[in-house]
């Protein structure tokens, strides 16, 4: 009895830990100026979906990079998500393409923010991250 407890247990761990999502440091080059950020990293379909719903609090340098295994042209949404956030759309090689702001959403249809192009990572942070940080289209985000 004790040892199949202990395997339950052990199960239970393990399936939480898989859940658990990756944080890395990446750095945004802005011209000379590079700025850190730590982000939570959302790399299969179940974390992405996810994303930052029914969080309440942002840290300041803190977001969420949603990784694609190949490129994608779908927009973002923020069904059930409680604070306001900005999203940047790169390139395979870290390049800015464009970004969006965002406003909460706890209705039943959200609108769907679309970049209308294709990318393959996606960066979101609290509402006007980007701008504070004089971070634009062009510029870079070194990814490893």
């Amino acid at each position: 009895m004790w040892k199949n407890g202990l395997k339950l247990i052990g199960f239970l761990f393990r399936q939480e830990k898989n859940t658990r999502l990756q944080t890395k440091m990446i750095k945004v080059s802005s011209g000379e100026r590079i700025t850190k950020l730590t982000v939570q990293v959302a790399d299969t379909q179940e974390k992405r979906d996810k994303g930052l719903m029914f969080v309440g609090k942002l840290p300041e340098n803190e977001g969420m990079l949603f990784v694609f295994s190949e490129k994608t042209n779908v927009g973002f949404w923020m069904k059930n998500t409680l604070i306001p956030l900005s999203i940047a759309f790169l390139d395979t090689d870290g390049k800015i393409l464009k970004i969006l702001d965002m406003v909460p959403c706890i209705e039943d249809e959200c609108p769907i923010y679309d970049p209308e192009l294709s990318y393959h990572y996606a960066i979101e942070v609290n509402l006007g991250w980007f701008e504070k940080n004089q971070i634009k289209a062009g510029d870079f985000v070194k990814l490893d």
